[in-house]
């Protein structure tokens, strides 16, 4: 594969980089087959692995680092911090008191002294962005992690992050992994410009649409809401919504075009991904070698302007068929109470 520069780290990637979220309790549980499938990505030519340590509890980076045992120095590896990893409170989150006890949690899982890409999972409204970026710095200074990234951030808590870096004179991010597919092209109004403006590096993740350009789903088949994903989130995957209607139409139209491109739909996909400019890598999440193999069948696929213009028709620039799909949302919109005042303050207000 052509390897790419992560935005202006100098760091060589491939364009596809391997998610590791499906190794473990969440996906495949048999540590073996896990490795042998990280090996193959490897040996196929994908040098760049991304994981977290809230995926499966800590077992998918555990399961990175026995893979990577002689193979570490040629592997650029991600991992990220935010979510609940225990009962306690404050096992969670972007504090400096979580992600420095976290760090050390991930590089012994890891199996590893160093982690390339230490990235912040999701936004924190309780953690002052000042804080969290003074912690990574000093991880960054003690050679523990040698870049910093975001994921799932909106393009105004960006550009607060670059701000308060410059004027702080703290690490800054160099990269960004926010959800990016066919189905779900918010990123191009607004974080994928920012990210170009300051020379960040992008992983789209979910590019298979959380499983919906896989062909899995389609006009008359039955979508088991019970089990998976579909019983966790089922506002991305409940037919009867209107978001996911509109995602079970554009597949259709999608099949068909992936067709005259001679190319499977999941490579349809992947490829249209990292035709942006401002995507670095897609993180392709294989739980099967079989899944592996025919993504990575996939990656010589180029879609021409033909094909890109018909894909901007059946779903358009900017857009995100089903909001659910959008990876975070800000509290401001989730809980109610930061959209009106207590009624207490409300009726004190009231003229007679």
């Amino acid at each position: 594969m052509q390897l790419r520069t992560l935005g202006r780290t100098g760091i060589q990637v491939s364009p596809y980089c391997l998610g590791a979220m499906m190794f473990g309790s969440w996906g495949n549980p048999d540590h073996d087959d896990s490795v042998r499938i990280i090996h193959a990505a490897l040996d196929a030519g994908i040098n760049f692995v991304d994981t977290a340590d809230v995926y499966s509890a800590g077992e998918s980076e555990e399961i990175v680092g026995k893979a990577l045992q002689g193979r570490r120095d040629s592997v650029v590896l991600a991992t990220k911090a935010h979510g609940s990893m225990g009962d306690d409170p404050n096992m969670a989150g972007n504090s400096r008191r979580w992600l420095v006890r976290e760090v050390e949690n991930s590089l012994r899982r890891l199996q590893t002294d160093h982690i390339d890409l230490y990235q912040i999972h999701r936004p924190d409204e309780r953690t002052d962005i000042e804080e969290t970026l003074a912690a990574l710095t000093d991880l960054v200074r003690s050679g523990k992690v040698r870049a910093i990234g975001s994921s799932t951030f909106p393009p105004e808590q960006i550009v607060e992050a670059q701000w308060v870096a410059e004027r702080r004179e703290l690490q800054r991010f160099r990269s960004e992994q926010p959800p990016y597919s066919i189905l779900t092209r918010g990123i191009e109004s607004g974080v994928l410009p920012t990210c170009q403006e300051y020379g960040m590096g992008v992983l789209a993740w979910s590019p298979l649409g959380g499983g919906w350009l896989s062909g899995k789903y389609r006009r008359g088949t039955d979508i088991d809401m019970t089990t998976g994903r579909a019983r966790r989130i089922p506002a991305r995957f409940d037919p009867s919504l209107p978001g996911n209607a509109a995602k079970l139409d554009a597949v259709e139209d999608l099949v068909g075009l992936a067709e005259d491109a001679g190319c499977t739909l999941p490579q349809l996909a992947v490829a249209f991904v990292v035709a942006h400019p401002g995507v670095t890598s897609a993180i392709i999440g294989p739980r099967t070698m079989e899944q592996l193999t025919s993504l990575l069948e996939g990656s010589e696929v180029l879609l021409d302007d033909a094909v890109l213009d018909r894909i901007d028709e059946i779903v358009a620039p900017g857009t995100n068929l089903n909001a659910a799909d959008a990876g975070w949302v800000a509290p401001a919109l989730s809980e109610a109470g930061m959209r009106r005042r207590p009624a207490s303050e409300r009726s004190a207000g009231k003229r007679g």
